[in-house]
Parts: C-alpha cells; structure tokens; sequence
C-alpha cells in the first residue's frame, strides 16, 4: 500500500539555501484532499517538501464538500472547513507546522457553484422548502419563470432513476416525519416538504383524535391555523418572506412538542404518511401525487435536464448548482472565512476556480482584491498572490484590467507541447490518420459538431433559455418582431459553436473591448456561412444585441439586453468546456499529445522563434503566473505528453507499426451488426496511449493485471467522452465490453503474443524520446518566465492519464528515499544511466528548485533573451538567458531528438553551436563543471558533454576550464 508520507524512523530532510524574497512563490506543489488524506497525511510530508524546494503548498479546494468527494469542488458550506479532511482547529494546527517549515498556503477557492445533491447544502434545502420565498432564492442562478408554465415558481429536480410515474408507483419515495418537520427520502436524498402542504394531513389526523376537543386537539387544530395564515413560498415581499421564515419554525416547534406530549399524534402522523406512501385505499396515489406537486421543486427524470432545468449548473452537473456571485449580499456569505483566513495570515494567496463561470469576472475580482488589501491580507510591502483558472484559446490573452498574477498555466503547459513536435510531420501524420482510421483531419469541424451536440444533447434548456430572451427582445420593437422563435434560437446556438475562444467580457457600463468586438463579429460571420438559408438579419440581431452599434436607432430594453448578455457570456465557456475537452478531444486523436485543455489540436507543432515569444510577452504582462505542466483536469500527465510527442519524429515508423499491430489484432475485434467495435478511431487511441503509458519496466504480474485495467477504464471514459459508439447518457454496454475484450486479449501476457513483440520495441524508442522531452519540459518550467507548479507525485516519472486515473494514492515514502539518496552527491552519469527509475527527474527538480532560492532576482525580475543556434542540429537547441545587472543564467534543453540518438549529449551536435555570450566565466549548476567562454560561438559538444540539458550561471571568479 503506497504511504502518504515519509517512512518511520527516517530522517528528515533538510534543504539548503536562502528564502525566496516577497509573496510571490517560488514553486507550488499540487494536493488532493479528500477523507484518505487529510491535514495530517500532508503534514507529514512537509520536510521532503521543504527539502525539494516547494515554498507554497496549493491544495484542491478545503471546504465542506459533499461527502466523500475526491476533488472537493462540489463545496456546500465555503464558510466551514470539510470535516473528512480535518477540522478548522486542524487547519489551523497545519498552519502552524507550514510555517515552522517556511510554506505558504496558495487555496483553491470556488465562487461559481456550489455543491446542491444529497440534501447537504442548507442553503438549497432553504430553496427547495420555501420556493422564492426563501432568504437564498436568489443566491443561485435560477429562473422562476421558464418557458415550461408547469415550473412556475419551481425548481427542477431531475433527480430520479426513471421516469417520475414509474417511480412513483413503484414506491420509491419514503415519506418521514422527525421532530415536527415533514420529508422525502428518495434513493439516499432527503428533501424538505414546505409545511402548508402538509395540512390534509393534519386536518386528517385532527379528525382521528379521541375526545375531540381535548387540549391536544385544540394544539393541533391552532398549528393548523398557523399554517393556514403562513405567507406562501412565492411570497417576495421582504417582510413577508421575514414572517415565513419565522413562523414556520415556530410551528415545526410546537409539533414537535405536541408529539413529545401526545405520542398517539406522531403514531396518527406516521401512519397517514403510511398510507399516502402505499397509494390510498384505491391504490392511485393521488393523495402522494397531489403531496408533491404542491412542493417548489419539480421531481423529474434525470434525462429530461438537459431541455427543461432551470437553474444554471457547473457545465452539465445537475449537483452542482450556479451562484449569482454578482450579488454584494451573496459575495459576503460566501467569503467570510477565506478573508478570514487571509487577514489572520493562514493563506498567502488564492486560485480562483472557473472564473468564465461569472457573471462579471473583472467586477469579482476587483471586489475580491479589494476585500484582501482591506482585511489586511496584502499590504504595500507584502502583496498577496492571486491567479485564476482561465484556458486562454491560441492567440488570445489573459485581460490586462484584471488585477491578478497570471493564469493557472494551462497555456504555458500546451505551448511546451507545440515546441517538442515536430511541425514539418504534420501532413504525414494527416496522411497516416485518415487513412487508419477513414476520417478526414479537420479539428474545427469535430469542434463545431461536439459544440452543437453538447448544445442539444446537455444544455438545450440554456440555448432555449437564451433564444426566449432574444424573443422577448425582438417583441419590444416593430424592426425585430418578424424574427421567430426558432430562428433566433438557431442562430444563438449557431454562432456560439462558431466561437472562437471561451467567451467575451463585455460589461454594461464600458464600451466593448476591440479584441471582444472581433471575436463576436468573427463568430457571427462564421455561423452565417454555414446557414446560408436562415436570414441574415437574424445573426445581425443577435450581433447588436451583444454589441449595439453607435447611435443605435431601434433600441430594446437595456436591462433585458444586458440579462441576455450576461447569460450568454456564461455559457459560451460552459459549452465550450464541453464540446471541445469533454467531446472533440476524445473524437480528433491524429496525435493525442495536442488534446489538452489549454491546446489546440489543429496546431501541429510551433516554431523556436515563437516559444521565445510567448515566454517574451509573459514575462511583459504577467511574469508571476503559474506554469503547469499536469494538473487534476490533464487529460495525460506531462510524461505520457512528453512520449506522444516524441512520436512525431516517428512517422514512418508510425505509420508500419499501425499497418502491423492491427493485422495482429484483427481478430479481437466484435462484430457488432454491421460494425466492429473498437472502431479504427479507438483502435488508434489505443496504441498511442499504450505508447505513452507503456511502463518503464516489466511488472510484477499483479501490477501488469492492473495496468491492463487502467487502460480498460480510461478507454471506456474515452467512449463515453466521444459520444460516438458509446456515451455517458446513453451507455452502449455491448461495445464498451467489447472494447474491454479487445484492451485484455491484445495485453496477454502469454509468450505466443505476437502485437506485445512487436510493440515492445518501439515503445522503447518512444519512452527514450520522451525522456528527453520530459526533462526539457521540466527545466523550461522551471527556469521561463513565471512561477513553476507541480501536480502531486509528479516529481518523478508518472505515467497517469485523465482523472480519476490521476487521483491514485502517490507513494512519497518511494520519492523521500530518493532525494536522500541523490542529495548532495548526485552523480549525472550515473542517473542518466539509469533513467527509467525516475532520480533524474526528481533531482532535475530539487536542484533547480533550489537554484530559484540561489538566483530569486533572476527568477523575480530578470530579462528573457533568446540565443541563437547555427549548425546542423539548430532547430534542436532551445537556448535563452536570464539575466538581471547582477546575476546571469543560460539554460539549454534539447528539442526533437530522434535524429540525435540518444542519449543527446556530446558529439552527437556536430557542428551545432549557440551564438557567443562574450567572454565569460560560467558554472554548470547541474554537473558542477566550469568553463571560461571566449568572445566566440560555443559549441553543443561541449555545453551538453556530459548531461543533455544545461543550466549554467555566470561568475565573476576565475574557474578551472572544461
């Protein structure tokens, strides 16, 4: 069993070096909390952080979620720290020892949603008692008033295993009555029943007491004039809701008295609710039926939410409930212990999850940065550390007006990806793909079909809910009224799947940005090509009810304008989410290293010249942002990246070993009717997630027999992402066991198994390739502009695909042994040696963490200067210097190496040499080694000689030559 921390009677380690100056970190370390572990597994682990050279800790989210939640960001209460990984007494003991340790605390906050299943959430259960009536209706996003008249002043529920007759009849739902408040019980869900419904009841039970006008009799008879006078749940009026929200507590207390006093009430309670629950004397279950129609919420068949919820979701999530974190009042009570936390100084900075989820997310986080410097969490001489989770689509950047560090590094993390394939294979791998798998190579149509589908498969009801709105606006005004319903719901739908990036940030009181203005009229123009038969001046509507012209002579309502606006704006990022990482990306696989959230398939590779341009403008605009490489949401860990990409410089050899591995495995595939399942797409998939996550060495059996499982789930999450032969809505149980079949039979370990023979060795090479892509990746984070983030046991190689693969248990008993082990008398050619044990990554990692604590300046403030390559192999050298007046760095990582050997190091660079850096003193902070430069041009042979990657500073003392 892996162990969450270091070993008994270890030693702790102790690491060297100053502390990073300010609040800015130096390096953040990724954790997932959940109940298996917790405050005291990670304070375990603290010294081998400290000792890699981790200053912030950056955990999923810490406050109460629904039970047993892996991840944590389906939170219920923000002002409660979740009790299944420890207490606020916990949290506040972890502090401590974090800042014995000299650790900041980096949290993941959520304002978007919040977590409303399993009856957990008492604001919801607010909700769903008293209907718009309730002090939280309008913390969440819901619409009272839908299209569907039946949802009036409902909520909808879709909730149930089928539909609501049959689980109605069936008997399903549990009436229960505890200590004077009336509930539902369905399938482990409770759900509160608004007490005015209950008076038949009541009023039955009041005619079955015996004498009748005993002092019992008289109670019950006043509770049921108090619920007779109890402002309804669609009261609005402040007062009003005021004395509901008093009154009917009131009476739930004097019930419960009553039957604390007089137990044959409660029996005469019970068994009524008995009774209704059985369907009645005639067995219809009118009086049930009738019981929960009069509730606020809607009980619906789970299937029927994507057309008819009425509440705005985390993307699809039924259990994850919108907030309306626009509101000052909903701002405040949802913040009050992370200001807290911040003011008493047990956080030190804040990830900000799902920001495109806002209504305004520029307004948020001017508020939020505000309410921080107010508290006292960040003053002129210690500012305090905020990005936000934002995918930034090719081109497009982060608002320069939001008052943040940076993103999360998604960016960062695909842009490093692009540098490491090899551009010019791209036509052979079009080649290579369509004709494996007979589908055409075009990302932006798999793009634009997952959108549509995510748009009519998941979320019709907020397409719908934003065609209405534009119908509402298009009556107001005898220009636009001839536009129908139809029509202008298409044309909503139509252009946000032409969307070019993950939305627009349009605010009612400025006017619109040029950069929003050309994405809205790119996206118009596009959806207009591909309807030539739908008017055109619908998509012209549409386009000045998102950006209304100068001087505008038909104008609508401002306020329903700005409504359909915000709303849209929302969604686009939702439905983005959806089509593109949780569908296309599981559809378009021609090289599956470039499917990543953050990515764009469609971009086969970059140019060196534009990686140095991208580090060039981050350290221009936001140079304190994260870079990652894996995080939770990955789709594959930065080392099974790392190996794909490699496989770019194969095409050839790619090409064979397809045309060979599916004659091998011919045979296992099902007939299933007129197809064979895997499909060619899947089957395609397949091998290159064997390829990028073939182990590093031969496995015990037990291990192997696990593996080939992990492979199983991960392609049947694939199936369902895809939508295509199988989906999570619609699970096609025949083929994904076919799959299943076709992952076991082609993984047999038996001897006579010809496809393992012969993929063995290419996954060799593949896994050689990687490694160098891996390192190289490592040192660019690590040493580029920003701060860099390291997702849990990644350190060493992980070999881990999307979630929740890459939520295993890490062992770090394995990963302190190591850094003990290698520190402080690594030897680089022995652990180049024996790369597939994963010291060299880790101690890549140690060493230049520690590096960032020698050098803060450069890391800090220091320039980012390219250095050109001549040579044969110039395209393979990413070179660049760091430099601040005092403190110089050069850094020099290998890129598509397959035409180098392996290792790349030495004479393998022939003739390939960086431009001078003028004559100069430098130490290799990897190797140990010096040199003296002259004012010439440096060769590769000798910078790379002993180790395929450099780091090397320059110093002002005289060094013995290499």
């Amino acid at each position: 069993m892996p162990q969450p921390g270091p070993q008994p009677g270890t030693a702790p380690l102790q690491a060297a070096g100053p502390e990073p100056p300010g609040w800015i970190p130096g390096g953040t370390y990724r954790l997932q909390f959940h109940k298996e572990f917790t405050f005291e597994d990670a304070r375990r682990l603290l010294p081998y952080l400290k000792a890699l050279g981790i200053t912030h800790i950056y955990p999923s989210p810490l406050f109460k979620a629904l039970p047993g939640s892996p991840h944590g960001y389906d939170i219920c209460d923000q002002n409660r720290i979740n009790p299944e990984i420890g207490s606020r007494e916990g949290l506040d003991a972890f502090h401590r020892v974090l800042a014995e340790h000299g650790i900041g605390l980096v949290l993941d906050f959520v304002p978007n949603h919040m977590g409303v299943g399993q009856g957990f959430n008492r604001w919801w259960t607010d909700v769903l008692e008293n209907g718009p009536s309730s002090a939280y209706a309008a913390y969440f996003d819901i619409d009272w008033h839908p299209l569907k008249r039946e949802l009036e002043n409902k909520v909808l529920l879709p909730i149930l295993g089928d539909q609501y007759g049959r689980v109605l009849e069936q008997r399903h739902f549990e009436l229960r009555f505890e200590r004077g408040a009336f509930f539902l019980r369905y399938q482990g869900r409770i759900l509160p029943l608004e007490p005015s419904t209950l008076r038949p009841i009541l009023t039955e039970v009041l005619s079955k007491l015996s004498p009748p006008h005993s002092n019992v009799a008289d109670e019950l008879a006043s509770i049921l004039t108090g619920l007779e006078h109890l402002p309804p749940p669609t009261e609005r009026c402040p007062n009003k809701m005021t004395e509901r929200a008093r009154e009917k507590e009131i009476i739930k207390s004097r019930l419960s008295r009553l039957c604390q006093r007089a137990p044959a009430v409660e029996a005469l309670i019970r068994e009524h609710l008995a009774g209704i629950e059985s369907g009645g004397r005639d067995g219809h279950y009118e009086a049930l039926d009738a019981l929960l129609n009069r509730q606020s919420y809607r009980l619906a068949y789970w299937r029927v939410a994507a057309e008819e919820i009425n509440y705005r979701r985390f993307f699809d999530v039924n259990d994850l409930a919108a907030l309306r974190m626009e509101l000052p009042e909903v701002f405040e009570a949802t913040h009050r212990l992370v200001l807290e936390l911040i003011a008493n100084g047990t956080v030190q900075g804040l990830r900000i999850d799902h920001v495109d989820g806002l209504a305004d997310p520029r307004a948020y986080l001017d508020t939020l940065r505000a309410r921080i410097s107010s508290s006292g969490g960040a003053g002129p001489k210690n500012g305090f550390y905020l990005v936000v989770e934002k995918i930034l689509a090719p081109g497009e950047k982060l608002q320069s007006q939001w008052p943040v560090q940076g993103t999360t590094g998604y960016e960062f993390g695909a842009q490093v990806t692009e540098l490491l394939i090899q551009h010019e294979a791209e036509s052979a791998f079009d080649r290579i793909y369509e004709k494996f798998t007979g589908q055409p190579s075009r990302f932006g149509e798999v793009v634009y079909r997952g959108k549509l589908l995510t748009m009519r498969a998941m979320m019709a009801s907020d397409i719908n809910a934003l065609g209405a709105m534009l119908n509402r606006l298009s009556e107001t005004h005898r220009w636009y009224r001839d536009f129908t319903l139809n029509a202008l719901t298409t044309a909503v739908r139509e252009v946000i799947a032409c969307f070019p990036v993950y939305r627009t940030y349009l605010r009612p009181e400025s006017e619109p940005g040029p950069e929003d203005t050309r994405v809205i009229h790119r996206a118009i123009r596009a959806a207009r090509r591909r309807n030539p038969a739908l008017e055109r001046t619908v998509f012209e509507f549409v386009r000045d009810m998102l950006i209304p012209p100068r001087g505008n002579p038909h104008p609508v309502n401002e306020g329903d304008r700005r409504a359909f606006v915000a709303k849209f704006q929302q969604c686009t990022g939702a439905i983005a989410a959806k089509g593109v990482e949780d569908t296309a990306f599981y559809v378009y696989n021609r090289l599956v290293a470039l499917n990543e959230v953050g990515s764009d398939p469609s971009l086969f590779g970059q140019s060196l010249e534009r990686f140095h341009e991208f580090n060039r403008e981050r350290q221009r605009t936001c140079p304190h942002g994260l870079l990652a490489s894996s995080t939770h949401d990955s789709k594959r860990s930065e080392d099974v990246r790392a190996r794909i990409a490699g496989l770019s410089e194969l095409a050839p050899e790619w090409s064979r070993a397809l045309r060979h591995w599916r004659a091998l495995n011919a045979a296992h595939h099902t007939p299933l009717g007129e197809e064979s399942a895997p499909d060619a797409n899947e089957e395609y998939l397949f091998y290159q997630t064997l390829l990028g996550t073939w182990p590093m060495a031969p496995l015990p059996a037990a291990d192997y027999a696990q593996y080939i499982r992990r492979i199983q789930a991960y392609m049947r999450k694939a199936l369902a992402e895809a939508k295509t032969n199988s989906s999570w809505i619609e699970p096609n149980e025949e083929w994904e066991a076919a799959t299943d079949r076709f992952v076991e039979q082609a993984l047999n370990p038996a001897p006579g198994n010809r496809f393992l023979a012969a993929f063995k060795p290419m996954a060799d090479q593949v896994a050689q390739l990687g490694c160098v892509n891996a390192l190289s990746q490592l040192v660019l984070k690590l040493t580029c502009p920003g701060v860099p983030d390291f997702y849990q046991g990644q350190e060493i190689w992980d070999l881990s695909l999307v979630d929740p693969d890459n939520r295993r248990p890490v062992d770090y008993g394995i990963r302190q042994r190591m850094l003990e082990a290698i520190e402080p008398g690594a030897d680089p050619d022995d652990l180049l040696r024996h790369w597939r044990d994963g010291r060299i990554k880790l101690w890549i990692t140690h060493r230049l963490l520690q590096t960032r604590r020698e050098f803060p300046e450069v890391f800090a403030h220091g320039t980012y200067d390219p250095i050109p390559a001549e040579g044969a192999f110039a395209a393979c050298c990413v070179a660049f210097e760091r430099r601040t007046n005092a403190q110089r760095l050069l850094v020099i990582v290998p890129r598509l190496t397959a035409r180098l050997g392996f290792p790349p190091t030495g004479a393998a660079w022939t003739d390939t040499r960086i431009a001078s850096l003028g004559a100069s003193s430098w130490r290799n902070l990897l190797t140990g080694t010096s040199m003296e430069l002259a004012n010439e041009p440096i060769p590769m042979s000798v910078l790379l000689e002993p180790f395929p990657i450099a780091v090397f500073a320059a110093s002002n003392e005289p060094s013995k030559t290499r």
